[in-house]
C-alpha cells in the first residue's frame, strides 16, 4: 500500500495546508504527532486497512493469507524480494520475530495480541515461520476473521528487521515479573529505526522534531516525497501564522476560528477526513441521582447539538451520537436526539427531580473540550439542574475518572485498533462492578452494571463470521 504521506487512516480532526504534490520535500506540524503515524508510514505490517474503505484488508507484505477450516490458523504467504531499508531480506522469520517480542514484552499495547491465547511460552508455537516465505498465525478462538486480521493492522503489527533489532539489543536480568535475558532491542526501538516502510525513520526528539525520508528499498511504488518534517507548535494560532507566512506547508488540528480564516485564504486549501476517535459524556452511577435511567435521558435532550456542531467543532468534528465511529463495521449514523427542554423536564420529574439537582463535571482545560462544558452547563441550567466545572489538567481529570471519583466527566476515546469491538468491549462489558475489578473499560470507570445481554452480544460478535450478521 503506498504511504499516507500526511493523511493518516481516518481522521476526524480538519487539516489545512498548501499543496504537496509537487515538493520535493515537505514540512508540516503536528502538535499531537503520535508514534502511530509515524510507525505506519515508516514500516510494513501483514495487512493493512484499505484507506479508501476502511472495512476492508488489503496485503501490506502478505501477498495471500488463508484460514483453516475450524478457524483457527491463519496462513501469510509473503510478497518475494522485498527488503528493509537496510537492505536486509524481509523473512517470515522476522514477521515471527515481530510478534513475539510484543508479546514477550508484555507492554500496554500488547493485549492487543494476547488476546488471542499467546503468552510468552507459546508465542514461538503459535506465530512461527514455516519457511522464508510462510508465516502462520494461531489463535484460541474461531474469532471472526475480520476480528484478526484489523488487530495485525494496529501497531504491535509492525515488522521490524530481526537483524538489525539484534545487533541493539540491551541485556536485562531476568527477575519474577520479566524472564527474559534482553529487552528485544526495545530500548533501542525508542528512537532507532529497523522497518520497510514507504519512509525511513531519520530523526525523532520529543516534543520537537520527527524526520522522515524515502525508503528507495520500499517494495512498492515509491512516495514522491523525498523528505516529510514534523515540527511541534502547540498553539492553533501558530501554525496559522507559520502557515500563512509560508514556513509550513501543512497545519493540522487547527481551532475552530483559526480554521475558519484559513479556509477563507484563496491560497490555501482544506481538507478533512474522518478520525476512529469520540468525546463522550461519562455519568458515573455511584451518584444516586446520575444512576437513575430516566435523567441519563434527559441528559441526551439537554445538549445543543447545533450550537456546539456548527460553533465549537466547526470544522474539527462531527455530531455522532454512537459509540462506533465513522468508517467502522457496525457504525450507526443516526442522530436521534436534539435539545429538548421540555422533554428533558417531564423525564427529571419522572425520576422525582422535578426542582433539579447539583452535579461537578471535569473538565480538561483546552479547547473544545472547556467551551463544550460551558455549553452543557447553560442547557442543564434551563432543566434546573445546576453544574459546576472543576477545571484541571489531564492527568487531574483522568485519574479521577480512572479512580471513579467523578460525576460527569468530558471523555476522549480513540480505537486501541481498527476493529468495532476495540469500542465495543471498553462501552458495553463490565464483567466485576466492583472497586477492586480488574477489566477497568470506561463501563466500569462509571460504575455502570452492564445488562447482562449487552456484554454477550459483544463477545457474540467476535465469534460471528459472517460480516454482515457481525455488523
Amino acid at each position: 500500500m503506498r504511504p499516507r504521506s500526511l493523511k493518516r487512516r481516518p481522521t476526524r480532526w480538519s487539516k489545512a495546508g498548501r499543496s504537496t504534490t509537487s515538493s520535493p520535500w515537505i514540512r508540516a506540524k503536528r502538535s499531537d504527532c503520535r508514534p502511530p503515524e509515524v510507525t505506519a508510514n515508516t514500516y510494513s505490517y501483514l495487512v493493512r486497512l484499505d484507506i479508501n474503505d476502511t472495512s476492508k484488508i488489503v496485503g501490506d507484505l502478505a501477498e495471500s493469507w488463508t484460514v483453516s477450516d475450524d478457524g483457527l490458523t491463519y496462513t501469510f504467504k509473503l510478497k518475494p524480494d522485498t527488503k528493509f531499508a537496510s537492505g536486509n531480506p524481509v523473512t517470515a522469520e522476522d514477521v515471527a520475530y515481530s510478534i513475539g517480542s510484543v508479546v514477550k514484552l508484555d507492554k500496554s499495547p500488547a493485549f492487543i495480541l494476547t488476546q488471542f491465547g499467546l503468552t510468552g511460552d507459546n508465542v514461538t508455537e503459535k506465530a512461527k515461520a514455516t519457511d522464508a516465505g510462510t508465516f502462520t498465525f494461531t489463535v484460541d478462538k474461531a474469532y471472526a476473521p475480520s476480528f484478526v486480521l484489523n488487530c495485525l493492522t494496529a501497531t504491535v503489527g509492525a515488522v521490524v528487521d530481526k537483524k538489525l533489532v539484534l545487533e541493539h539489543v540491551a541485556a536485562v536480568t531476568p527477575s519474577a515479573e520479566y524472564k527474559y535475558d534482553n529487552d528485544f532491542g526495545n530500548e533501542w526501538l525508542k528512537t532507532g529505526y529497523a522497518g520497510s516502510g514507504a519512509f525511513k525513520l531519520r530523526e525523532w526528539r520529543a516534543n520537537e522534531v520527527v524526520v522522515m525520508e524515502r525508503n528507495d528499498n520500499y517494495y512498492g511504488e515509491k512516495t514522491p516525497l523525498a523528505r516529510v518534517i514534523y515540527r511541534h507548535m502547540k498553539e492553533s494560532s501558530g501554525q496559522r501564522l507559520a502557515l500563512e507566512a509560508g514556513d509550513i506547508d501543512v497545519a493540522r488540528n487547527l481551532e475552530p476560528g483559526d480554521f475558519d480564516a484559513v479556509s477563507k485564504n484563496a491560497d490555501l486549501a482544506t481538507t478533512n477526513a474522518p478520525k476512529g476517535t469520540v468525546y463522550y459524556f461519562s455519568l458515573n452511577q455511584k451518584n444516586a441521582n446520575l444512576a437513575k435511567p430516566e435523567v441519563a435521558e434527559a441528559f441526551k435532550y439537554l445538549v445543543d447539538y447545533d450550537a456546539i456542531g456548527s460553533t465549537l467543532i466547526k470544522g474539527i468534528g462531527d455530531i455522532h451520537q454512537t459509540f462506533l465511529p465513522k468508517g467502522v463495521l457496525g457504525e450507526l449514523s443516526e442522530n436521534p436526539y436534539k435539545l429538548d427542554v421540555a422533554k428533558a423536564k417531564e423525564l427529571l420529574a419522572k425520576a422525582g427531580l422535578a426542582d433539579g439537582f447539583s452535579v461537578t463535571m471535569d473538565v480538561r482545560n483546552t479547547q473544545p473540550i472547556t467551551g463544550i462544558a460551558e455549553s452543557i452547563q447553560q442547557t442543564l441550567a434551563q432543566a434546573n439542574i445546576k453544574m459546576e466545572i472543576i477545571p484541571g489538567d489531564g492527568k487531574q481529570t483522568l485519574t479521577k475518572y480512572r479512580n471513579r471519583t467523578h460525576d460527569i466527566y468530558i471523555g476522549q476515546w480513540g480505537q486501541d485498533y481498527f476493529d468495532p469491538n476495540s469500542n465495543a468491549e471498553t462501552f458495553t462489558v463490565n464483567p466485576d462492578n466492583s472497586d477492586e475489578g480488574k477489566n477497568k473499560t470506561l463501563a466500569w470507570r462509571n460504575t455502570w452494571d452492564v445488562p447482562k445481554e449487552w456484554t454477550e452480544e459483544s463477545k457474540a460478535a467476535l465469534l460471528e463470521k459472517d460480516a454482515t450478521k457481525r455488523a
